[in-house]
């Protein structure tokens, strides 16, 4: 038989609880948005893109607000609607897109599958604000290309987006700028060079007999 203080404890604990959950706000989900970029022209006609490497210490659903002066600081309720390494790959795809019209991008999860011409990694070391409310995206792409001919591309970015109101949806806006601009540098990493013109056959002199 429970005794009245047990019973007691148990009302409290469970009353507490209820009033915990009630008391937590719903987490605000946000989402990463394309930016448009200068059109490059021609590209691969299929491209894949291996999926996205991120930081470890961005692999969390919390949006991580600063990594400065040694610690993380996460906040708790502003949270990304999709794992961060799917979303980068999916708005990434979608900038590249609209620089490279012409081509066709595949990621590395698509149900789609086809023979590509090129293919496109990136490394994502760092994305968050500094001590001075700055957006730093630093980040790796490399390309190869099935042609034998062409050569493979590696290149390293670092770029700032200024966030001056500090909100949570300034720095998503900013992340969002930023991976546009990571998107110019492979789009041209990917742009074809016009191809010269195959030479006119030689003209045979006549003879006259």
């Amino acid at each position: 038989m429970i005794s009245l203080d047990r019973r007691a404890m148990i009302a409290l604990t469970t009353a507490g609880a209820a009033l915990a959950a009630c008391s937590s706000p719903n987490p605000r989900l946000y989402t990463l948005a394309p930016a448009p970029g200068v059109v490059q022209g021609r590209g691969p006609h299929v491209v894949l893109l291996h999926q996205v490497a991120i930081a470890r210490y961005l692999e969390r659903p919390e949006i991580v607000r600063s990594s400065e002066h040694y610690r993380l600081d996460v906040m708790a309720n502003d949270t990304w609607g999709e794992p961060l390494s799917a979303m980068i790959g999916r708005v990434l795809a979608e900038n590249l897109s609209q620089r490279l019209p012409g081509t066709t991008f595949v990621t590395s999860d698509s149900a789609i599958s086809a023979k590509e011409n090129a293919a496109v990694g990136v490394n994502i070391l760092r994305m968050d604000l500094d001590a001075t409310r700055t957006l730093i995206l630093a980040a790796q792409a490399s390309v190869t290309f099935i042609e034998p001919e062409r050569p493979g591309l590696m290149r390293s970015l670092r770029t700032t987006v200024p966030v001056p109101s500090g909100r949570i949806a300034e720095e998503v806006r900013a992340m969002s700028i930023a991976l546009g601009r990571l998107a110019d540098e492979i789009a041209v990493m990917l742009h074809e060079p016009p191809r010269p013109p195959p030479p006119r056959p030689a003209h045979r002199a006549r003879h006259r007999h």
